[in-house]
């Protein structure tokens, strides 16, 4: 393959997956108009187009789809191989790149990155914040993190924190003109917070659990958030309950900003997991993350 063979073929696989000659430029340094001659280059070669141009966006065609596929994992095997050439230096080095979720980011990671670092200079870490259920090996990252009852089978899990637990909590304001439930049917007469999440397709349902009967509760309310900090900041408002991680609300309960209800229905669950494909070859800056993250009780 010629050297600008290789070329084009970065160039397709950049814009494809940013679905922007905007945002490809930027990723890989370049200039539009370089990018456009790039790609007119490839899909002539090739002889079929690969990308489909409108005024507003860019995606690939049913050809590119496919050669997206075949390059994506092939370029992320080429990257882990040239960062595991890190075990050459002295000390781990490379770029760590995370799919995670809002409050696991805070209250797992965050805190051993924030230890961790100042240590390793050569290390870097990307956190993308994202409560979806994000393909990790489609779009190329290094690791995602998850609950583990979410985890995929084909994957390798290293669990990174301790059991959770739910709470149902409201303002000692809010609690002043409503009564306390006491079953998770009560809810129904309630303002509620809820929020909506892509994984559940829509308004989250509050999830229950007592003696091995479980429940689903869709509740109502005035309020729709799509992250957690703001039904927080809405229930500590006395705007109505939340339905929110226990420890994300500890401090509250503690200090009575906050009341804690239907706690013997919310049961603890399997915490946050670490996951990552078992095929690819990882640097030693990864084996390092993932041993400082690894759960010890």
């Amino acid at each position: 393959m010629q050297r600008d063979e290789l070329a084009d073929l970065m160039t397709f696989l950049a814009v494809a997956e940013e679905r922007s000659f905007t945002k490809a430029a930027a990723k890989l340094g370049t200039s539009q108009s370089a990018l456009s001659y790039a790609m007119r280059r490839l899909e002539e070669r090739l002889g079929i187009r690969l990308l489909s141009r409108t005024t507003r966006s860019v995606v690939p065609t049913e050809a590119g789809e496919r050669l997206l596929r075949t390059l994506a994992p092939a370029f992320g095997t080429i990257d882990s191989e040239l960062a595991a050439l890190s075990e050459l230096r002295q000390k781990p080095a490379g770029t760590i790149r995370i799919n995670t979720g809002e409050h696991a980011a805070e209250t797992i990671l965050w805190p051993v990155l924030d230890r961790l670092l100042p240590e390793y200079p050569d290390i870097k870490v990307e956190l993308d914040i994202d409560n979806g259920l994000t393909d990790i090996v489609a779009e190329r990252y290094d690791a995602g993190v998850r609950l583990g009852e979410h985890l995929a089978q084909d994957m390798i899990a290293v669990r990174i924190g301790p059991e959770l637990r739910m709470a149902v909590v409201g303002a000692p304001s809010y609690f002043a003109g409503h009564p306390r439930p006491t079953k998770p049917q009560d809810l129904v007469d309630h303002a509620c917070i809820n929020l909506r999440m892509r994984t559940a397709g829509g308004l989250y349902a509050w999830e229950f659990e007592q003696d091995g009967r479980e429940l689903k509760v869709r509740v109502e309310g005035r309020l729709v958030f799509n992250t957690t900090t703001m039904a927080l900041k809405a229930a500590l408002s006395g705007l109505g309950l939340a339905y929110l991680m226990e420890d994300h609300v500890q401090a509250h309960l503690d200090n009575g900003r906050l009341v804690h209800v239907l706690s013997d229905w919310c049961p603890p669950f399997s915490g946050y997991h670490l996951y990552y494909p078992s095929r690819r070859q990882h640097a030693p800056a990864f084996a390092l993350l993932v041993d400082a993250l690894r759960y010890r009780d």
